[in-house]
């Protein structure tokens, strides 16, 4: 056989052919052992089980947590590379659902660990955020307003597994605390509210020794810009942190002035660097709340980083000495990493001709309803197509309101709640009418002449850019979260629902929506083309005119057959409806 004689040949050689022949055979039993071992661990399970997060990267590479099932005697073998992806295949990204037929891996997989962290890094940055079930609408939002401004290296924090699996069935990057928290909304300042504030802290100790910057959010802001490139301006920053403050110490975008700030440091929205002075920061800070359960995160934070303030690092940054005296703290301008005052009461940025990059739900009286209105009175809210095109169609109006009541006389209580009253007298008309109609009513925007807040104040907050009068969030005059609960008919009457004001502004409105329009203007019985009862013959133009002071019995007989119109538009709601017999929900 050839084999045979070619081992004869090697037999008859001299000995250094012999030596030469030996080695290279050797070589070839070891390597076919390496191949045939590759071939069957190709696919271990941690391999396996970490697939889903690159799958819904648009930018990670393959990379497997190898300290997962992996014995301390096979750790010391060379463990081969993992196939390169083909080149006709890319990476989903963010939002792209998993295969229907793949099934959800073991909650062990979504562990923190430093790979999973590494997966999502860009530039060694990592922005975070976390909660419950209660808030996947205000964490798809985020995830939403990121992924539309270009930036995908973030990671959500489950505090329970039915966000998780949520989240992970629509291919957002997901994480398990091991929270085991309720699915419910907890409401501000309960136990498991401050619960909340301590996993935060944890999740931050947690993260900084992978050594990387850490971006750490509440689920109830939003992204207007990129924030990345801003932070990257202050490379010496250990922290930045945003604030409380109303009153502006600077009026361009460089950091607040430190030793004008009055308001309290916000850990709403603040960013990490991976630094021996805030790991020892965060590890304090950490200690300290679960050694007292009644402390606050955000007001253990303020304390502990007030235990030395001063003096500034230099003369242009804009950062200071805090903490232990090491440790170099900026504070974000609140002009645009914006808190609920700043934003929606004074409107700072556009005062200052600033772009904003973020907005914080802060300063507002209606709970998380109230948070969830005022983003949609913006329209930064992700909601459901159904949202916008609910069954019945839209009731809308213009609000009159004279000038004198909102220019005359001095801003005070009184004045105030005048102008507020007769904007009151509107909705409650318009509410009447859209329970009637079974329509769902367009909140008008509201006007206010003096601030509202939880603390005396002169009106309006001495100092700040708020101006007189002002257009006023929904929660400054109605309690929101009041309004949408689901109350006994029998005592409060029909529930109504209700839309913001900037709905029919919105991109989102549907097509359909935009197209069914119809104008109703008000006119006096009797008068030319005022007869309701040729109500088919009056809406030539897409005009509907209806006569003031109808009754019940009118409304239906006029738009009984114009349920099919998907906004109906009053011109105003004044006279427009007896309203006897008619009750309103209390709660509105």
């Amino acid at each position: 056989m050839a084999w045979r004689k070619g081992f004869e040949e090697v037999a008859n050689s001299k000995p250094l052919f012999l030596t030469i022949y030996t080695v290279v055979i050797i070589g070839i039993v070891v390597s076919s052992f390496y191949v045939f071992s590759a071939i069957y661990s190709a696919n271990p399970p941690s391999a396996q089980s970490s697939a889903w997060l690159s799958s819904i990267s648009s930018d990670a590479t393959h990379v497997t947590d190898q300290t997962l099932n992996v014995s301390q005697s096979a750790a010391v073998h060379t463990v081969p590379p993992p196939s390169p992806r083909p080149r006709n295949e890319s990476p989903r990204s963010i939002w792209d659902d998993p295969p229907p037929n793949k099934k959800m891996p073991p909650l062990k997989d979504f562990r923190l660990t430093k790979e999973l962290v590494r997966q999502r890094v860009k530039d060694n940055a990592i922005i975070v955020t976390f909660g419950n079930y209660a808030f996947m609408d205000f964490i798809l939002t985020w995830v939403k307003q990121l992924t539309d401004l270009g930036v995908s290296n973030f990671l959500v924090g489950a505090m329970d597994t039915k966000l998780l699996e949520a989240l992970y069935w629509k291919g957002i990057p997901v994480f398990d605390m091991g929270s085991h928290m309720s699915t419910v909304d907890v409401g501000w300042g309960s136990p498991t509210f401050h619960k909340m504030g301590r996993e935060k802290v944890i999740l931050i100790d947690s993260i900084l020794p992978f050594g990387f910057e850490l971006l750490m959010c509440d689920t109830d802001m939003v992204w207007l810009k990129n924030p990345l490139p801003y932070l990257a301006r202050y490379p010496e920053a250990d922290v930045l942190t945003s604030s409380d403050q109303v009153i502006p110490t600077v009026v361009d975008d460089s950091l607040e002035n430190w030793p004008e700030v009055s308001g309290a440091y916000n850990i709403g929205i603040f960013h990490w660097r991976p630094t021996e002075s805030a790991k020892k920061l965060a590890k304090q800070w950490k200690e300290m709340l679960l050694a007292d359960d009644q402390i606050w995160d955000q007001n253990g934070f303020n304390d502990i980083v007030h235990r030395q303030l001063g003096p500034s690092v230099d003369d242009e940054s804009g950062l200071v000495f805090v903490f232990d005296g090491k440790l170099k703290l900026g504070i974000l301008p609140a002009s645009i990493f914006c808190s609920g005052h700043t934003y929606f009461i004074q409107a700072m940025y556009q005062q200052l001709r600033l772009e904003p990059y973020a907005v914080h739900t802060t300063f507002q009286y209606g709970g998380t309803e109230g948070k969830r209105h005022r983003l949609r009175e913006a329209m930064h809210f992700l909601d459901p197509p159904e949202y916008y095109n609910p069954l019945g169609g839209f009731l809308s109006f213009k609000p009159h309101i004279p000038k004198n009541l909102l220019l005359s006389g001095e801003h005070n209580v009184e004045s105030h709640f005048t102008l507020v009253n007769y904007q009151i007298k509107q909705i409650r008309a318009a509410l009447a009418i859209a329970s009637l109609l079974n329509r769902t009513l367009v909140m008008p925007p509201l006007w206010c002449r003096i601030d509202r807040l939880w603390y005396p104040h002169p009106g309006i907050l001495e100092g700040s850019m708020t101006r007189q009068p002002f257009l006023c969030p929904l929660d400054h005059v109605f309690e929101v979260n009041v309004m949408l609960k689901k109350l006994p008919e029998e005592e409060f009457g029909p529930q109504i629902d209700f839309r913001e004001y900037s709905i029919l502004d919105n991109p989102s409105l549907p097509s359909e929506v935009k197209k069914s329009w119809l104008d109703v203007q008000l006119c006096k019985d009797g008068t030319q083309d005022c007869d309701a009862s040729a109500s088919n013959d009056t809406t030539v133009g897409g005009v509907l005119k209806f006569p003031k002071h109808s009754n019940e019995e009118m409304f239906m007989k006029v738009f009984s057959s114009l349920k099919d119109v998907k906004v109906i538009k009053f011109s105003t709601v004044q006279d427009a409806f007896t309203g006897k017999g008619r009750k309103i929900q209390k709660s509105c």
